[in-house]
């Protein structure tokens, strides 16, 4: 009888640890962010297309995650992109001719925003904007002007 009962407790502990485990990897893999706070400054970058890009996506700078994206919205006189990203306040002296591409992390995985620090000795500082942008690439679009390109080569 005593012997069934520790059998009971252990799978009921393991049982707990790995829904443990699972939220764990659920909290990391659709990258919510609801228990850090990203203390820092807010830079501005306008876009043609941010394709798939989304809230909460990872900004960086050599691979190395400096901010996350905090606000996507159409501007209505660019009619552009307006996207908002927050910099960790660690990362404070980019240079103010930093430009900014949408990426694709993988074949087909999420998108974010890349920097590429520019040469000018100023600093981005809170509200600026970041005038070199590169837009997402779609996927479809590349398609379509392979297609066409091919199509084009045949009829010669």
């Amino acid at each position: 009888m005593g012997n069934s009962r520790t059998i009971e407790i252990a799978v009921g502990v393991f049982v707990v640890a790995g829904l443990a485990a699972l939220f764990v990897l659920a909290m990391r893999v659709s990258n919510i962010t609801a228990f850090q706070s990203t203390e820092g400054y807010t830079v501005v970058g306008y876009f043609q297309n941010v394709g798939g890009l989304r809230e909460r996506a990872e900004v960086t700078l050599g691979g190395v995650q400096i901010g996350r994206v905090t606000a996507i919205a159409l501007d209505q006189e660019r009619l552009e992109a307006r996207v908002e990203m927050t910099i960790d306040g660690r990362y404070d002296d980019l240079p103010s001719d930093t430009s900014a591409s949408i990426r694709t992390s993988g074949l087909l995985g999420e998108q974010y925003v890349g920097l590429e620090p520019g040469g000018m000795p100023d600093a981005l500082a809170e509200g600026d904007e970041i005038m070199l942008t590169q837009s997402a690439l779609v996927l479809e679009d590349i398609i379509g002007q392979f297609l066409y390109n091919q199509a084009s080569d045949s009829d010669n």
